[in-house]
């Protein structure tokens, strides 16, 4: 069951047998609890990939005409998994979303480095002050970045757009969630992994607020990591296997 910031604090106070409160800014301990909580959620939401977090979204146009093959991943981007941009070649055309496959910055300037600006390339100045050599006459085939920040395209199709645009991109996307330290905030988890979050943060309250453990709420928490360790997905998305070719019976 999910419980509001306020409630978990109460649990954990409770647990530890400090005094009630109706506020997580009452007390000293409740303070303290809350920000325990708190980092308690962090390390949970580092520690694995947390299906819930994965979102369909879209990235920031550059919209400046001398980084027209530019994008921006959005804050709070975690880890992005799919890539697609709209490839039509006219802009009366139907929408056409197809992948665009990533490069590692290496292969990148080995595959625009043999470009000619006769054969359609357009000499691109990166932030660092690189010359790239992009395409300008089709829809982006390849991406890559160099700071884990812009994403750079191979190309972009000059004769229906001037930068690459937000509209047209299709992203698949693990995200950050964003912490809210307020009574009735809600942490951003399924409602089954709040017994671990709330057993993880009792066990460091009571070292670090009452410097005593509790082995009780540590053996919870241990059983709900290796359960939450082996059910990662609600829907059918998760670990995909390969068949080798084998077919069921007929």
């Amino acid at each position: 069951m999910k419980k509001s910031l306020l409630e978990l604090t109460q649990d954990v106070l409770a647990a530890i047998d400090s005094d009630e409160v109706n506020s997580i800014d009452d007390t000293i301990e409740s303070q303290q609890a809350a920000n325990i909580i708190k980092n308690t959620y962090l390390e949970m939401i580092d520690g694995k990939t947390w299906p819930h977090l994965k979102k369909l979204i879209q990235l920031d146009s550059s919209s400046d005409i001398a980084k027209p093959n530019y994008l921006k991943a959005p804050e709070g981007l975690k880890e992005l998994i799919l890539f697609k941009y709209d490839s039509k070649k006219l802009s009366t055309d139907a929408v056409d979303m197809k992948e665009v496959a990533f490069k590692y910055p290496d292969e990148f300037l080995r595959l625009t480095a043999g470009r000619k600006t006769s054969q359609g390339a357009q000499v691109i100045t990166d932030f660092s002050g690189t010359t790239l050599y992009i395409l300008n006459t089709q829809a982006p085939s390849y991406w890559t970045t160099f700071d884990d920040d812009w994403i750079v395209c191979d190309s972009y199709n000059a004769s229906i757009e001037d930068t690459l645009r937000t509209s047209k991109t299709q992203v698949l996307a693990y995200l950050d969630p964003v912490w809210v330290h307020l009574d009735a905030a809600v942490p951003d988890l399924p409602s089954e992994a709040f017994s671990l979050l709330l057993n993880e943060s009792i066990s460091t309250a009571a070292l670090r607020i009452k410097q005593a453990a509790d082995q009780k709420a540590e053996q919870v928490a241990k059983r709900q990591r290796q359960w939450q360790s082996r059910r990662d997905w609600k829907l059918q998305g998760g670990v995909r296997y390969q068949n080798y070719g084998r077919t069921g019976k007929k």
